[in-house]
């Protein structure tokens, strides 16, 4: 591992120690604190938490996302192993100025990667070790450049999609007919969609908020077909005594029968069981990001399609096909689920920039 130019300072006065650092300890980190254990039950009878499972606690505690935690643990651990496997506490300015530095230096890394990379430092210092260090607000940030999104034509969705079949081109459809994210779309439950109302709810998406977008009539049937498979599916689990979904919020305590509602379900299950990380039960979750990711790469491939193509970019056509309609900005910003229309307002560049949206001088000649 690289190491900082500067040796570690010691810690600011007045900052009591942390209880892990004992004197038979030294000054190291036990490489076992290091590991990404998802709970503290195995730990012996009065030996205070490890450092990594009180970070995930107090994530918990807060109720952020699962992906958060996993982030901000892994960052935590970099930093550890950077300096050598230093206790954090014994870590001060330039240890924490070093790796952002080694960060956007040697590893060329993202605005947003460095940023999040300092986010998850912050959150370490100020609730796991309940230190205030002054100098920590004054780490500058990266700053994230305004990119225009990558846009496919009408054209080149259709190509797509028709490179797609079963289950991932029926969520390839659905992201591009609702500009739903993918985890949004993968965590969609029976229970939130309306076909009467032609409606999906969306629970739980980015920010913690609920949302309203349209059901595409072209998707009501192949919809109403694949729930009906997997409804199949749902009863020979419950026929073999599983069947059970993962609730938010406790719920499977309150309402114990709830886990196994048919309403509950995903609409798009895995095909295989899990073990959830953090309860450590064994169930049948919805489908990996991952597989869809590829689908739509393999597919944009086979159609020829030389833009970078995602499952978000489909996201990104919905907001532009949408405003090339001519549906006034704040609609496509409540679909969207954006907090500011000033984040929709950057679909707008197919409106009044490039391609069609104006007429080159050279055209005029």
């Amino acid at each position: 591992m690289n190491q900082p130019p500067a040796r570690p300072s010691p810690p600011p006065a007045g900052v009591a120690t942390d209880e892990r650092l004992s004197p038979r300890r030294a000054d190291r980190v036990n490489p076992e604190s290091c590991t990404d254990a998802p709970h503290v039950e195995g730990s012996a009878a009065g030996t205070p938490p490890r450092l990594l499972d009180r970070l995930r606690e107090a994530i918990r505690v807060r109720h952020y996302s699962i992906r958060t935690e996993n982030a901000y643990a892994d960052w935590a651990r970099r930093f550890i192993l950077f300096n050598d496997k230093r206790h954090p506490q014994d870590l001060g300015a330039a240890e924490v100025m070093a790796f952002l530095t080694y960060l956007a230096v040697q590893r060329n890394v993202a605005a947003s990667t460095q940023n999040q990379a300092k986010s998850a430092l912050l959150f370490l210092y100020r609730i796991v070790l309940g230190v205030e260090l002054p100098w920590l607000d004054e780490v500058i940030g990266a700053k994230s450049p305004r990119r225009l999104p990558v846009v496919l034509t009408q054209g080149q969705v259709r190509s797509l999609l028709l490179e797609l079949n079963g289950t991932m081109g029926l969520v390839a459809s659905l992201l591009y007919g609702t500009g739903m994210r993918l985890l949004e779309g993968l965590r969609l439950r029976v229970k939130d969609i309306d076909f009467e109302r032609r409606e999906i709810v969306i629970r739980d998406g980015k920010g913690g908020k609920d949302r309203v977008t349209v059901l595409p009539e072209n998707l009501m049937l192949p919809l109403t077909e694949h729930i009906s498979r997997r409804r199949a599916l749902h009863n020979k689990d419950l026929a073999n005594g599983a069947g059970e979904v993962w609730l938010p919020d406790a719920l499977a305590v309150k309402y114990p029968s709830t886990p196994k509602a048919w309403g509950w379900q995903w609409v798009f299950p895995s095909l295989t069981t899990s073990v959830d990380p953090r309860s450590g039960v064994i169930r049948r979750h919805h489908l990996h990001e991952t597989s869809v990711q590829k689908s739509v790469s393999t597919a944009a491939r086979r159609a020829g399609i030389d833009k970078p193509c995602s499952p978000h970019v489909l996201r990104h056509s919905f907001a532009t096909h949408m405003l090339q309609a001519g549906y006034d900005i704040r609609t496509v910003q409540e679909l969207l689920g954006h907090r500011e229309v000033s984040t929709t307002m950057i679909y707008t560049h197919v409106l009044n920039r490039g391609g069609r949206g104006v007429r080159s001088p050279l055209d005029q000649i």
